[in-house]
């Protein structure tokens, strides 16, 4: 029902052409620089009738200001936030990383101003939610293997989630009954090994059986499933992810072409 693009990762690069950073498409020979990655997604998604979501680390290893000037950081990425979420239209998610830090070099540690971050996202995108560490509308499932526990509450207590640190994560795959504070999980995995594509790995996409099992565990268990699916080197779904989706697609389908609830 929907698509979140990787917008920015933690490299820093911004897939649409940006006034406050540099590292983006419009250095890129893509269409002489003058291409927008963001721009022709959320048309297709519009002219589909797919959500438009993204991702956007906080994380960024080229930015000079990252982990040295806090506060410089900050308001860069709340700037790069406002392109994104004030140019293309309604955004139905926005996917924060909770990565933080070059792990070569353990000083390079950034302190997030989660709750500004919130704010941008309140005044541009009310309808958005918002995934990730700190402040966020909905948990991680806390794995990223496609299952969430067999168990799981839509609720959490929110005294047991602290926005700056992760919640435990057996709480996390599991929720907490009656508790006070409605934090559904979202559950992510990838159809690959890796969140990107490798030549290497198109013998390791995941089968439809794997893909079903996956959905029972995430769906089937009271929660929404983020299926990554990395583009290739042309910029287009692999052959082999593209035919295992479509017999995964039809299987759902058919499986639940009439609901048995209705009228009972």
């Amino acid at each position: 029902t929907g698509v979140i693009i990787t917008a920015k990762h933690h490299d820093g690069f911004l897939l649409w052409p940006s006034a406050v950073g540099e590292h983006d498409v419009s250095e890129s020979p893509w269409k002489d620089g003058r291409g927008d990655v963001l721009r022709e997604l959320s048309e297709a998604c519009r002219e589909y009738g797919l959500k438009f979501g993204v991702y956007l680390s906080p994380w960024d290893r080229n930015h000079p200001a990252y982990g040295v000037d806090d506060a410089a950081y900050n308001e860069y990425f709340k700037a790069q936030m406002r392109e994104v979420l004030s140019n293309y239209g309604p955004v139905f998610e926005v996917w924060w990383d909770g990565a933080n830090g070059d792990r070569n070099d353990p000083r390079k540690f950034q302190e997030y101003d989660w709750r500004g971050f919130l704010e941008v996202v309140r005044e541009l995108q009310p309808d958005a939610v918002t995934f990730g560490a700190g402040y966020s509308d909905v948990r991680w499932v806390g794995n990223e293997r496609g299952y969430a526990g067999e168990t799981q509450w839509a609720t959490f207590e929110s005294t047991r989630r602290d926005p700056n640190r992760d919640a435990p994560i057996p709480l996390l795959n599991t929720g907490r009954e009656g508790g006070d504070l409605g934090w559904p999980a979202e559950t992510d995995v990838s159809i690959r090994p890796g969140c990107f594509y490798r030549a290497s790995e198109d013998h390791r996409v995941k089968t439809v059986e794997q893909l079903l099992d996956i959905y029972y565990e995430s769906v089937g268990h009271n929660t929404n499933l983020l299926l990554n699916i990395p583009p290739d080197t042309r910029g287009l779904i692999h052959e082999r992810d593209a035919a295992v989706l479509r017999q995964f697609g039809a299987i759902i389908q058919q499986t639940f072409a009439e609901n048995l609830l209705h009228g009972a």
